[in-house]
């Protein structure tokens, strides 16, 4: 044991496990079950190499949280499948995972591993709140650099980004942050929300690119930095830059908020220990029978129980 908590983005987890495993993988009926089966086996091989003391699934309640879209509109606008009055937008999600997201929960519910989505909140703000509260070093599986902004060497918070399948993952440290992007953990928020991010429909600065964002940084120390020197003539700004930071004031004052993940989320009291044990062993047997989960499942079990 290592005495780390390791904090899963399980949607951006059961994704990839969905695009990685062949939907040949079925249920005895037929069903795909590919993205069920590619999580246990993630999970398995997480456990297997890393040896967490606690785990926690952390869970997307609300996918595009309404408070972030009153700020930017365009959140996540292009990914909205359904809008819902009153209620969270659905997300365009392929039509055979959709099915296999409560078998998932139900999944982890039997096995016993904490299962942790706020109402209004992501999981990248679920993580964020249980990386602040940590008393140790926190391990950060996910396959979404935004998430790069809690890196911290001296607390000893890391992010495992998989590169291939989670057999490959990028240890994600500041030294790493630095060598790829020029920033330390809380720069590549203010970096990313300069350059903007296509996939989570943020504009950034018009004509600010990452290299610019981070050379800009470099000299200026952060965003309150940067638009402080908007406004002093004897910054080195060029006229271009001055102009687009200028215009981009708006932006700028609520894209903070939008893009820096939450660290007060009201977490429920769970139990975060990593289960050696199934939670409900006779729900489990039904689950793996009923969804032909088989050998991924087993190993899991098997995992957790050395």
């Amino acid at each position: 044991m290592t005495g780390r908590l390791m904090l899963l983005d399980t949607a951006s987890l059961y994704f990839r496990a969905y695009f990685g495993v062949p939907d040949s993988v079925r249920a005895p009926d037929g069903t795909p079950v590919n993205a069920v089966r590619g999580l246990l086996d993630f999970i398995d091989r997480l456990v297997q190499d890393h040896r967490p003391a606690k785990l926690v699934a952390c869970m997307d309640a609300d996918w595009r949280p309404q408070w972030r879209v009153d700020l930017i509109p365009t959140y996540k606008a292009h990914r909205v499948a359904e809008e819902h009055e009153g209620a969270p937008d659905e997300e365009e999600v392929p039509d055979t995972l959709t099915p296999q997201v409560p078998v998932i929960e139900a999944v982890l519910d039997a096995v016993g591993i904490a299962r942790v989505g706020v109402a209004e909140y992501e999981a990248d703000d679920v993580i964020g709140t249980f990386t602040a509260r940590a008393d140790g070093p926190v391990d950060i599986v996910t396959g979404d650099r935004d998430l790069y902004q809690l890196v911290d060497d001296e607390r000893g918070i890391r992010v495992l980004y998989p590169l291939k399948g989670v057999g490959t993952l990028q240890l994600t440290d500041e030294a790493v942050l630095r060598e790829k992007y020029g920033v330390d953990g809380p720069g590549y928020a203010d970096l990313a929300l300069l350059r903007g991010d296509p996939s989570d429909g943020l504009p950034g600065v018009s004509g600010i690119g990452e290299k610019t964002a981070a050379k800009l940084l470099a000299e200026f120390g952060d965003l309150a930095g940067i638009m402080a020197a908007v406004d002093d003539p004897k910054a080195k700004l060029t006229p271009s830059q001055r102009k687009r930071l200028t215009e981009a004031r708006p932006y700028v004052a609520v894209a903070p908020k939008v893009v820096r993940v939450a660290d007060d989320v009201p977490l429920p009291d769970v139990d975060t220990t990593l289960p050696r044990t199934p939670r409900d062993p006779a729900g489990l047997e039904a689950l793996a029978a009923r969804w032909g989960l088989g050998g991924s499942l087993q190993r899991l079990r098997t995992t957790l129980g050395k």
